[in-house]
């Protein structure tokens, strides 16, 4: 099975605002935390793990009722999305059923289930995997790790590097999704 990984810890500075408490003005998809756990699901990962820091006290809520979903909130969201990497990553390291995770960040508004279907079934589910969409051939999210991946990215992953250098020594499957979407993170208002 492949598990969601859903990367939402950030305190958002040049947003003025935590990402996972992030609306869009019309709030027409609703908050972009659910929004994303729901491009994760629809996309074909049965259970998601939602990794919380900034805001977490009033992002969780937002979760409830949201069947297949799991919160970890990450100690050292602070130092960087790496820390939320890997304690995501740790999270999911005891369940036998996960053989693979498909990372996405919240702050990506406009990818779809599309994008994470069109990954998933390009690389399959293997524990070997690593695939990412690209975007017009510029490598974005989201990102789907095989197991056999994870203790080495979790050791990799400080700051805001998250996988990028460990999957930076190793060959990647590149899917590209520009026809779905721009892949492009929103930092600002």
């Amino acid at each position: 099975m492949v598990h969601g990984l859903l990367l939402a810890a950030g305190a958002g500075r040049r947003m003025g605002m935590p990402k996972a408490l992030v609306r869009d003005p019309d709030d027409a998809g609703g908050p972009w935390l659910t929004r994303s756990v729901r491009v994760l699901l629809d996309g074909g990962c049965p259970e998601v793990t939602v990794v919380l820091g900034a805001g977490a006290d009033e992002a969780e809520p937002l979760l409830e009722g949201l069947p297949g979903v799991t919160v970890v909130r990450s100690t050292d969201w602070a130092s960087g999305m790496g820390a939320s990497l890997a304690a995501g990553l740790e999270a999911l390291a005891p369940r036998d059923d996960a053989g693979a995770a498909m990372v996405h960040l919240v702050d990506l508004p406009d990818v779809t289930a599309a994008v994470v279907a069109r990954v998933l079934a390009a690389a399959g589910e293997g524990a070997a995997a690593l695939a990412r969409a690209s975007y017009d051939g510029v490598p974005g999210h989201p990102v789907l790790l095989g197991r056999d991946h994870w203790s080495g990215i979790a050791r990799s992953a400080v700051g805001d590097r998250g996988a990028r250098t460990y999957l930076a020594a190793r060959e990647v499957a590149l899917v590209e999704c520009g026809d779905l979407a721009t892949g492009a993170d929103v930092d600002r208002r």
